[in-house]
């Protein structure tokens, strides 16, 4: 077997990903035919063919499958030695590279984010906001210096990742500004059963999540009545603010609505919900110094002001 370059392995997943030689060339900006040849090269490197090309798009043949694995590695270690490298400058250059799920992303993350580019401005940061399965895999896979999520940890993941569980989030019930429940502030479990819901798609973390605790406090969800189901928790404040239904939604993404008044907090007598705020991290991956900064000191100080204040 041959040598191979990290050029090649570059070129190799940009065509895994895309399905297709053209695309991988636009994507890279690079002719078609020059990405032709590296596979080639490589291919001969490795004694095996890595894509199938009988058909219109570039299929990964087994080899190319368990290959794709290893470059997906090899890359997050070249990108960590970069981190590495660039933290000898003392957080004055380099990138964080955040993922978060939905809710936590959206309406929680940036926040703390804004806090930690007063501190250190010439940090750049990314946040990726996306599925918590896809949050986890970026973290176990490199991609990602860590993640902060509100649902469960695949599985398949539980054991390679350390998990922290540093804060919780409120889950808070609310009916439209008009509603006739609007002027109550605490209403009984049961009737919670002559509501109409609107809720998350079923598949969605959150909902699952939502789901489980509703049931630790003996709620049957099989009886609520869900009116409708939406993939997003703007699209279902919206729905609610037309009152088209009430909702649980995450104490963080609803402030700006009740200070607002077209939303309405209703508590429920001996009902308090809440979920975990994770975080996920890689212990056998290098740390930047970044990403301990933020998880010490920005993390650190949301938990605290979180624990101190009134439920």
């Amino acid at each position: 077997m041959n040598n191979f370059s990290l050029d090649q392995i570059r070129i190799f997943r940009a065509i895994a990903q895309h399905g297709s030689f053209k695309r991988a060339a636009e994507s890279l900006y690079i002719s078609q035919p020059a990405v032709s040849l590296q596979v080639q090269n490589l291919e001969a490197a490795l004694g095996m063919p890595l894509f199938d090309r009988s058909g219109r798009k570039a299929e990964l043949t087994e080899a190319g499958r368990i290959f794709l694995d290893y470059a997906h590695r090899i890359l997050a270690l070249c990108d960590e030695s970069r981190r590495a490298i660039t933290d000898l400058q003392n957080l004055k250059g380099g990138t964080l590279v955040i993922g978060a799920s939905q809710t936590t992303g959206t309406y929680l993350i940036p926040r703390l984010i804004g806090e930690f580019h007063r501190r250190y401005p010439e940090v750049g940061v990314q946040l990726h906001v996306m599925s918590t399965r896809r949050t986890a895999y970026g973290v176990a896979e490199g991609r990602l210096d860590l993640g902060i999520i509100g649902g469960e940890v695949p599985l398949e993941l539980q054991g390679r990742l350390a998990v922290e569980v540093y804060a919780e989030d409120e889950l808070a019930l609310v009916v439209p500004g008009f509603h006739p429940l609007a002027g109550t502030e605490v209403i009984r479990r049961e009737d919670l059963y002559g509501l109409k819901f609107i809720a998350l798609d079923p598949e969605s973390t959150t909902r699952r999540v939502l789901d489980g605790v509703l049931r630790r406090f003996d709620i049957d969800v099989e009886s609520l009545s869900i009116e409708m189901e939406l993939s997003s928790i703007e699209a279902i404040k919206a729905a609610v603010q037309a009152g088209l239904g009430v909702a649980f939604l995450s104490a963080t993404a609803i402030e700006k609505e009740l200070q607002l008044g077209v939303l309405h907090r209703l508590n429920v007598e001996g009902l308090v919900l809440r979920r975990p705020l994770t975080l996920l991290t890689h212990p056998q991956r290098y740390e930047s110094r970044a990403s301990r900064v933020f998880r010490e000191q920005i993390l650190t100080n949301f938990a605290r002001s979180e624990a101190l204040a009134p439920s």
